[in-house]
């Protein structure tokens, strides 16, 4: 299923004992293209603080209510470790978050989320049962010292904020085409599977549906992303409507318009891989 990232901001995330607060904004990994974090602002409850919510802790979403319900408790959101918005979020920070957490990393895998496609099945992985925190426990922290001390040495910040990526100018091989209308985000994986392209500076009226696959480079000092097509090709693909998400068939017609393989080919079906309602990860770090 797929949504524009602008519909999730103002979302409410919700803990087992009440409401943490609203999304304020979505971190994506500028390599793979998933959301990592929803930023999300806390109001008067913790004294207006921004915290970071990983999709590992997002159970079903409530499109209808606009919530985002978490197996967390506020508690555990009290004592997270902090973050400045304005500024950028390093890997050693996300090894804070981590530890503080019990999550397994999402890097170095072949997979979306280590070597699996959907963020629940990160928690859920062979030998897991459900309920067995040791084994998670474990695991994370094997994982941890096996590569902490080589990620901190390489500390680049590699998290783009949704937000600010909106706006920037669309270059294809034979000139601009337009810019950056918004994301469409896999509800399932939380991967953007698109970033929508208006054309209006150059075909007015217009906007169409470019994979991160097909970016060729992003200059964001510049805020300029060059895709690996021609203004023909854009100009020929299908329309991309805003006020309906496309389906599978019409994500098929993109793709066969380009001469692409659809991502969905390589991936494992999300019937095959747990949600996070599965397992608290917070539980496995208490336990311990």
């Amino acid at each position: 299923m797929l949504r524009e990232a602008k519909d999730m901001i103002g979302f409410t995330i919700q803990a087992t004992d009440g409401d943490i607060g609203h999304v304020h904004d979505l971190y994506f990994d500028d390599e793979a293209w998933v959301i990592r974090y929803l930023v999300v602002g806390t109001g008067n409850w913790l004294w207006n603080r921004k915290v970071l919510i990983s999709p590992l802790a997002i159970g079903t979403p409530d499109w209808n209510s606009d919530t985002f319900p978490t197996r967390l408790t506020r508690e555990q959101v009290r004592h997270s470790p902090s973050i400045d918005a304005d500024k950028p979020v390093s890997r050693q920070h996300e090894l804070q978050f981590s530890r503080y957490y019990g999550y397994p990393f999402y890097w170095g895998g072949t997979g979306l989320w280590g070597a699996q496609y959907y963020p629940g099945a990160m928690l859920t992985g062979v030998g897991y049962n459900g309920t067995g925190a040791e084994y998670l426990a474990a695991q994370v922290e094997q994982e941890r010292e096996a590569r902490e001390a080589s990620l901190l040495s390489n500390d680049d910040p590699h998290l783009r904020s949704c937000k600010e990526v909106s706006g920037y100018h669309i270059d294809s091989l034979d000139g601009e085409v337009g810019h950056v209308q918004g994301m469409l985000i896999d509800a399932d994986s939380w991967a953007i599977r698109y970033l929508i392209v208006n054309t209006g500076n150059w075909w007015p009226g217009y906007q169409v549906l470019v994979a991160p696959d097909w970016i060729k480079e992003v200059s964001w000092s510049e805020r300029q992303v060059r895709v690996d097509m021609t203004r023909k090709a854009i100009q020929d693909a299908p329309a991309y409507d805003p006020n309906l998400l496309p389906d599978r068939q019409q994500e098929s017609l993109v793709y066969k318009h380009h001469g692409r393989d659809g991502y969905w080919q390589h991936e494992v079906p999300l019937a095959t891989a747990p949600r996070s309602d599965a397992v608290n990860p917070g539980e496995a770090r208490a336990s311990r």
